[in-house]
């Protein structure tokens, strides 16, 4: 069921003039204007603008019915390209389009408990938005390297899987890897309930419509008060699919200034990809790897590095984010990329969803790179075993299937075979099931008892 709210006729052009005049630039003295010369499928040309407009910067088109925004995706010495920002709007030969600048938003406390579309717009019903003192555009760069804290901090997330394998920490940067329909949104609506933060902001990127309002009211429950809900469906344009997680960033960056610790959800950056693929494809670039253009593999380090901590004094981002590896490859060129920007991966597979293990993660494909500053001595040392023994459990899984194997012959492998199916008993968790408190205390329960711990009476079992 769509969020968004019906509006009386007039009203979504009164709106768009009020959005234009909101993110205005303010270093725009006097708004320079040109004229559309060409009009195609995905963009347009205007003559007139080259010499006043940057890469980046937002145009106001205006035609017979009202104003429109436009992103310039192209500029050339005598007309510039430019992607409208709504699919379908209507553009003649001879509209004048007008400068407007960078793309703000200017976010306030008041905010939290809200849902907005790309633009900055509230599309739950609950009346505007009331805009915070500083407008801050959505292209902002990260800040400098050596300005910046180190991480230092661990976090629990309520994820047996996740609290034990591949901890994390304030300030890191953590991407889900997984095929369409194994579970990556229900992971992360699991790890949006973590206590650790002061606000959660989260970037809902060509998700379904239907699910939104159950992802917002069901799935986030309570925590939705300190939640941010950027939307872009599957269905509207791409220039909107594009800016929400720059949106939703740049709102996390508002509160990390703060010196709040803020946890940023991007579902899924893989969309975001595709949204710039579309863009840059329409306006004329030319694709370079599986029909990326070069354009993709500049904007996703540049989103991505905008996480992560602040300056001193400051508080943290920490992201996690989505990405669909097309046909289960986890090779592909958005996967491998952004795998080397990010400090962990957890890999979902569909094998062990298929087998009925939720959150189906493969504990020995995923990594936290921040692991040991989350992880005592002793706790690294458990892992490092339970890896051990889970990896002879697998490896030897089709020796053992066809009666290969004598117990006793192996000690090691003996101590596998028992214990291994308990370890993936107690990694099983709902999303119904509440946030774990001590996974290392359940781990051990279940191990001692010889089976994984049944909830009792005040006890959550997430």
């Amino acid at each position: 069921m769509d969020t968004r709210m019906a509006e009386p006729p007039g009203a979504k052009l009164q709106n768009m003039a009020e959005l234009v005049r909101r993110f205005a630039d303010p270093s725009v003295a006097v708004a320079p204007g040109g004229r559309v010369r060409t009009i195609a499928a995905g963009h347009y040309t205007v003559a007139g603008l080259s010499r006043h407009v940057r890469l980046g910067e937002f145009v106001a088109h205006r035609s017979a019915t009202g104003i429109h925004l436009g992103e310039v995706v192209r500029v050339e010495p005598d007309i510039i390209y430019v992607c409208p920002i709504e699919p379908g709007e209507p553009i003649g030969i001879g509209d004048v389009v007008i400068r407007k600048g960078a793309f703000r938003v200017a976010p306030d406390q008041s905010w939290c408990g809200r849902t907005i579309s790309a633009l900055g717009e509230p599309i739950d019903g609950k009346g505007p938005l009331q805009n915070g003192p500083v407008k801050r555009s959505i292209s902002n760069t990260a800040p400098p390297s050596m300005t910046r804290k180190r991480v230092e901090t661990g976090f629990r997330t309520g994820v047996r899987a996740i609290d034990i394998f591949s901890p994390l920490c304030l300030g890191q940067r953590l991407g889900i890897f997984a095929g369409s329909g194994v579970g990556k949104s229900t992971l992360l609506s699991m790890m949006a309930r973590a206590e650790a933060f002061d606000r959660v902001v989260i970037a809902l990127v060509g998700e379904r419509g239907r699910e939104v309002r159950e992802f917002i009211e069901d799935t986030l429950g309570d925590n939705m008060a300190k939640s941010i809900a950027i939307v872009a469906t599957s269905d509207e344009s791409p220039m909107l699919r594009k800016m929400a997680p720059l949106v939703g960033i740049t709102i996390a960056e508002h509160f990390r200034d703060q010196g709040e610790n803020v946890l940023f959800i991007a579902d899924s950056v893989t969309r975001f990809a595709h949204a710039i693929r579309e863009v840059a494809v329409a306006s004329g670039e030319p694709p370079i790897a599986r029909g990326y253009p070069a354009s993709v593999f500049t904007e996703l380090p540049r989103l991505l590095e905008r996480s992560g901590p602040g300056a001193e004094g400051q508080g943290t981002i920490t992201a996690i984010i989505s990405i669909l590896v097309d046909g289960d490859n986890h090779n592909d060129p958005i996967a491998d990329s952004a795998r080397g920007i990010l400090d962990g991966h957890i890999v979902l597979e569909r094998s062990l969803a298929e087998e009925g293990r939720y959150p189906p993660i493969n504990p020995l494909s995923s990594i936290s790179r921040l692991a040991r500053k989350a992880w005592t001595g002793d706790q690294e040392k458990l892992v490092s075993r339970l890896k051990a023994l889970i990896h002879r459990f697998e490896e030897t899984r089709d020796l053992r299937l066809i009666g290969g194997y004598r117990t006793g012959s192996d000690p090691d492998l003996d101590m596998a075979i028992k214990q291994v199916p308990i370890i993936y008993d107690v990694l099983k968790q709902s999303p119904g099931d509440g946030p774990v408190t001590d996974a290392y205390a359940d781990l051990a329960t279940a191990l001692r008892a010889g089976a994984a711990p049944a909830p009792g009476p005040g006890r959550q079992r997430g």
